[in-house]
């Protein structure tokens, strides 16, 4: 470890991840030496029209690229790895992640052409880092996905924990304990800032164990007389072996569908994380050829996206395979906040077409626990680790709020406590910490191919264009004497039914004409000008007759 420097001081920042559910990505910098922690997307929000996925603003890394040691990855959930493919073409930096989490990566940067020219780096809760100034060590944590870790970064500063997304889990699927006394002995070694996942923050008590799923899932498959369709997140690895587990129990097969379901099927059993019997898996087209009662269908819709497998199965549009009455759906996830709608939407088409569906938190069904620690776990982290500053990270504000609140019930000083935005930097120096300069934060959007091409510009107008359509107006003048010679002619799109409407687009066609030839007899015959009082009187009257402000395209041609 390199010699503290007086002028030298350390920075904790969140990219992404904080105030927020998803996207994580968290950087600690000391001096010239920025290690990196996760690299998440997250879907979008209602109002980000035609956006398929949301990624941290990396700005600031890509000013500091020659000082970025790596990205430390704490598992492999889409919200943690789902924004690699996009950074590593901007950042060419070694990886570092466990077995099972680099293996979901590297089908990631596969489709996206980056296998070849990225640096992978396999470690576990053994391993030690030298990256620069910071030495990097990990911890065993619970999650609802095998391989995950904390993070534990000394600096010549002090020494900064990352919780990474945890539970304590004490009687875990896969008998992969969180290694409490490891955790216990970096607290006792002195511990300056703590980050801690605030998911569950709001919630009392301790989360059940993942392993109460299986009884539930197995007495559901018996009593179901006809076929089961299980959606989960296709991350939540135990979960899958869960439901393996039970189809076996009942003599069922398994037919995987989904893209991404299979994607990680593929590579957790190949990687040994999944234990699948020989001949349990189906193809999809044999489950209308089997007994009702044995088969399972493992799909991938749990938070009722628009194009899963479990969402096209309930609007009779999957290729493969259709719900019959008197099947069982098992929702076995809880909704993403702003994804309720969808997954209410989704219930209700299912139950239309007879289906038995089984949805709700684990209280109600019985058929899904979360992943993240809630309060009791949260306090014992925090008492394990003793840190002397806290910053609750990873959740929405008011789950921020909450742990910060557990943080002082256990005797953490206020003051010693940041709830921070993405982007608000924290200085420590001298055993000291204060809010420092914030760095440049936000979201970058992909659309399609386009990543940060579509700003609050254009969702803007894709907004306007949702609400109240578009009016395009076609005028052709003459060169020589700026006379009409063709048009106006207006067409709608989204803002009335032209056929019902034709006495409205008519005294708007005479606006637009008196409007140019006003114009054309004040001189004024710039194609701006001409532009923007076509829109405004036009504007002006559409509103007056409907109360609705269309998008108005002006298009004027000269011959």
């Amino acid at each position: 470890m390199s010699k503290k420097n007086n002028q030298d001081k350390l920075l904790i920042f969140a990219l992404g991840g904080v105030g927020e559910i998803g996207k994580n990505m968290y950087v600690v910098q000391y001096a010239n030496d920025i290690v990196v922690v996760d690299a998440g997307l997250k879907f979008p929000e209602e109002d980000m029209l035609g956006i398929d996925i949301v990624i941290p603003d990396i700005t600031y890394l890509t000013e500091n690229r020659d000082k970025v040691r790596g990205i430390l990855i704490t598992h492999g959930h889409e919200d943690h790895i789902g924004g690699l493919p996009y950074v590593l073409k901007h950042l060419n930096v070694p990886v570092y992640g466990t077995k099972l989490t680099l293996g979901l990566i590297e089908g990631k940067l596969k489709e996206a052409g980056l296998l070849g020219e990225t640096k992978r780096i396999l470690i576990n809760a053994e391993s030690e880092l030298q990256l620069g100034s910071i030495t990097a060590s990990f911890f065993k944590t619970n999650h609802s996905i095998p391989d995950s870790v904390g993070v534990c970064l000394d600096t010549p500063e002090g020494t900064v924990v990352h919780t990474g997304d945890f539970k304590f889990d004490h009687t875990p699927v896969n008998n992969q304990y969180a290694d409490l006394q490891r955790i216990a002995d970096i607290g006792k070694r002195g511990v300056l800032a703590l980050l801690s996942d605030s998911t569950n923050a709001e919630r009392p008590g301790f989360t059940p164990s993942e392993s109460m799923i299986g009884p539930e899932l197995e007495d559901i498959f018996r009593k179901s007389p006809q076929r089961v369709v299980v959606a989960t997140f296709a991350s939540n690895v135990h979960r899958i072996q869960q439901v393996i587990n039970a189809a076996m129990a009942t003599r069922r097969k398994i037919a995987v569908v989904g893209r991404s379901m299979v994607n990680v099927v593929t590579i957790a059993s190949e990687l040994g994380y999944l234990d699948i019997p020989e001949g349990m898996i189906i193809e999809p087209e044999e489950v209308n050829k089997m007994a009702a009662d044995r088969v399972v269908v493992l799909s991938t819709g749990s938070q009722g996206e628009p194009m899963s497998a479990l969402t096209r199965m309930a609007r009779n549009t999957h290729r493969k395979i259709d719900i019959m009455p008197g099947d069982t759906v098992i929702i076995a996830a809880t909704p993403i906040p702003g994804n309720e709608r969808y997954v209410g939407r989704t219930v209700d088409e299912l139950m239309r077409l007879g289906a038995n569906v089984i949805y709700g938190p684990g209280s109600i069904s019985g058929v899904h626990v979360s992943g993240h620690g809630s309060q009791e776990e949260l306090k014992l982290m925090i008492n394990l680790i003793r840190p002397k500053f806290f910053i609750p990270i990873h959740g929405e504000f008011r789950m921020l709020r909450s742990h910060a609140l557990l943080g002082e019930s256990v005797g953490i000083e206020k003051e010693n406590i940041f709830l921070v935005d993405n982007g608000d930097t924290v200085e420590f120096q001298g055993g000291n910490a204060r809010k420092g300069n914030k760095v440049p934060a936000g979201n970058v959007l992909i659309d399609g191919l386009g990543v940060g091409d579509v700003g609050n510009i254009v969702l803007r107008d894709r907004k306007l264009l949702s609400q109240d359509g578009i009016l395009v107006v076609v005028v052709t003048l003459s060169k020589q004497d700026g006379a009409i010679l063709s048009g106006p002619d207006i067409i709608s799109r989204g803002f009335v039914y032209v056929r019902e409407s034709e006495g409205l687009l008519e005294e708007a066609n005479r606006i637009v004409t008196s409007t140019l030839h006003k114009l054309m007899n004040d001189n004024v015959n710039e194609w701006a000008s001409l532009k923007t009082n076509v829109k405004d009187a036009l504007g002006r009257f559409l509103y007056e007759q409907t109360r609705r402000r269309p998008m108005i395209l002006p298009i004027i041609m000269e011959v």
